[in-house]
């Protein structure tokens, strides 16, 4: 049941009829909400005894009633502008895509810049994303900034280029050659998002939000910081999760600098501070090289020494860290660099502060045992999995099928002891939490499998517990 009930925060309702989701009670069918707050759950002859004392009753016809879910990272902004704006996520073709652009430019005359993501051209028969003059073209010559499906990269027109002094001669600016990526992409984005209105800003979180709570998710874990967003959208989302009713809203900025992550309300100075980049723009950092870029081994951004430096820095401060570590190389990094800090601060200390890795793809069994030594969450998508999986998906074109094989072991995981918590990254894959469990209980290689029920509960307790709440989230 998806409904919200924050509307009668202020009745009591008896809900009947249906299956409630409770460790308190395994055969519960009924359930009453005083006040916001589930005050009882039992059978349906015992809800008998409440239905006179209620201010509403609820016939739930036989529906699941579960915990919310939380969506445990979540770009929430860029998301909501998925949702309203040009989304290329199921575009089949660069012929489809480019059409779609289009008709996108055409419907908005009056926007200051075009927005669009999800264009992914590893699944197009082109197996090219639009080049620039193509872009050019479809536009009729406005700003246009479209990002992959990973958001680590982006193609653009020729006038959002030129609203970047010195863009071209950035890292990650190579003329005649898309996507741009490293601080090109960056410069560019941050340019893109300045030409955004507040009000628009405002109208995509809150769609965002709207479309989170329709599918049951409570809370959302914003990963922002200064290469993602901007402070002004950070802070303007987390007012406005204060101020209008919908899902929560626990803020993590992906900065170096702790006490900006404190003074901006941040839960931790954390996210998306990127060890590395994606697999799919060949940015992930890798041990051995990408099967098909020889000699090509990604990007580093972060090394142990500065890993350590900011877990340190963090525990002290009473903040969580967290980083954004996808290929085996860059994984290997943080686990040294938190290993660092714990022989510096205690094993202890580190482990209460509970920091976290985000995506943490390409695991081995020594990372694997090093975070349950060291108390890390594995902030997890299984969506991933489901979009890029398997022998003959992405994965396996960038790393080649057997490395490929190896990619989010959530079994292994959850056999180490290590606490998982479950996203979506949206928009890279939709918000989409049933989506989400099923992908998990249905991994692509069979052996990193976990239950339904394991995956149920690490998308919901394990959100609350990768924030430091152990008493929510049933």
């Amino acid at each position: 049941m998806t409904e919200s009930l924050s509307a009668g925060e202020h009745r009591t309702v008896l809900l009947r009829g249906g299956e409630v989701h409770s460790p308190a009670d395994p055969f519960a069918t009924a359930m009453v909400v005083e006040h916001g707050h589930v005050a009882w759950v039992g059978s349906e002859g015992a809800a008998d005894a409440f239905a006179s004392g209620v201010d509403e009753v609820v016939d739930l016809e036989g529906a699941l009633v579960t915990p919310a879910f939380v969506d445990a990272h979540v770009h929430t902004t860029a998301t909501g502008f998925a949702l309203t704006g040009l989304d290329l996520s199921s575009a089949r073709s660069l012929a489809e895509a480019a059409e779609a652009i289009r008709a996108h430019a055409a419907a908005r005359p009056e926007d200051r810049i075009l927005l669009g993501h999800g264009w992914d051209a590893s699944r197009w028969p082109e197996r090219r994303p639009p080049s620039r003059a193509e872009l050019d073209e479809l536009t009729g010559g406005r700003p246009l900034y479209l990002t992959r499906i990973d958001v680590h990269s982006a193609v653009v027109t020729t006038a959002l280029l030129d609203l970047v002094p010195g863009v071209r001669d950035m890292d990650g600016f190579h003329e005649g050659r898309e996507p741009l990526t490293g601080d090109a992409h960056h410069a560019v984005r941050a340019a893109a998002f300045a030409a955004v209105s507040p009000r628009q800003r405002a109208q995509a979180q809150r769609a965002a939000r709207a479309h989170a709570a329709s599918l049951g998710i409570g809370t959302l874990h914003e990963c922002g910081g200064p290469h993602i967003s901007s402070e002004e959208d950070f802070t303007g989302l987390m007012d406005l999760a204060r101020g209008e009713p919908g899902p929560r809203v626990v803020g993590y900025w992906a900065d170096l600098d702790v006490e900006r992550a404190r003074a901006l309300g941040a839960l931790g100075a954390a996210g998306d501070l990127f060890a590395d980049g994606s697999l799919g723009s060949h940015t992930a950092c890798l041990h051995e090289s990408y099967a098909d870029r020889a000699g090509h081994t990604g990007v580093a951004h972060l090394d142990a020494a500065t890993v350590a430096a900011h877990v340190v820095a963090c525990t002290e401060a009473g903040l969580q860290a967290g980083f954004h570590a996808i290929g085996d190389a860059a994984v290997s990094a943080v686990v040294e660099g938190v290993r660092a800090a714990s022989e510096k601060l205690g094993l202890a200390r580190v482990r209460a502060a509970r920091h976290r890795v985000e995506h943490a793809e390409m695991l081995t069994p020594e990372t694997i045992a090093a975070f349950a030594e060291l108390g890390l969450t594995a902030s997890v998508q299984p969506a991933f999995d489901a979009f890029w999986g398997g022998d003959e998906g992405m994965y396996a074109d960038r790393l080649g099928v057997e490395r490929a094989r190896t990619l989010n072991p959530y079994a292994a995981l959850l056999r180490a002891g290590v606490p998982l918590a479950f996203g979506s990254d949206g928009p890279v894959t939709p918000l989409d939490p049933w989506g989400t469990v099923r992908a998990a209980a249905f991994h692509r290689t069979p052996e990193h499998r976990i239950s339904v029920r394991a995956a149920f509960t690490a998308h919901t307790r394990g959100g609350w517990r990768a924030v430091g709440r152990d008493d929510a989230g049933v």
